[in-house]
């Protein structure tokens, strides 16, 4: 019987990348499935809603919102238009953009009917977390219950983090353009795992 030839070092490497590799990938799809799962069931906004969070998306050169931006706005509008409260709509400046998210944002609602005393921009934040957390400083005295409105990929870890920040909230889930869907779920995927890495104290 022929003997089993060891592995160099070299041979050893090349199993522990091609194991790491399979798990990633396996991890990651894990991931996307349950993210998949996520928006399928999308929380019923309650009616104990005191104001909306509306969080940024990209605005085009030409100062007009993205499709995505844009599908955030109207199902935004169409909360307030059944239930009247104050709107807090989020975004900085980006890279390619002539003015902040939150400033068109604001404009846009405003020219489609919500009144000016109704809306109120946040200009600052470039991310998730500082979307919901400099949003709050916006807030009513006294309001706690939000609907946060987003895209439906994105709703299931903003409602995660608005929760972790004390506020009780139900959401509202855009769809996604077909086109940009494989590279939005593959960011909010690895998004999803530096927030559980940043939870359990991996990550900082």
């Amino acid at each position: 019987m022929s003997k089993r030839k060891r592995k160099g070092p070299g041979g050893w490497l090349m199993h522990l990348i091609y194991h790491l590799i399979v798990l990633a990938a396996a991890i990651f799809l894990l991931g996307l499935g349950a993210l998949c799962l996520a928006e399928s069931f999308p929380p019923k906004e309650s009616g104990e809603s005191q104001a909306v969070i509306v969080l940024g998306c990209q605005v085009y050169p030409d100062g007009t919102p993205s499709p995505q931006l844009e599908l955030r706005l109207e199902a935004a509008l169409n909360t307030y238009r059944g239930h009247p409260r104050p709107i807090i709509v989020c975004g900085a400046q980006g890279t390619n953009e002539p003015a902040p998210e939150g400033q068109v944002m604001r404009e846009w609602l405003i020219k489609n009917g919500v009144p000016q005393d109704q809306v109120t921009a946040e200009c600052e934040s470039r991310s998730t977390r500082e979307n919901l957390e400099n949003a709050m400083a916006l807030l009513p005295p006294g309001t706690r219950a939000v609907t946060v409105v987003t895209s439906d990929y994105h709703l299931p870890r903003a409602l995660a983090l608005a929760r972790s920040l004390g506020l009780q909230s139900d959401g509202i889930g855009s769809p996604c353009k077909p086109e940009y869907w494989v590279k939005n779920h593959f960011r909010e995927v690895l998004a999803w795992g530096k927030y559980l890495g940043e939870k359990i104290g991996i990550l900082k």
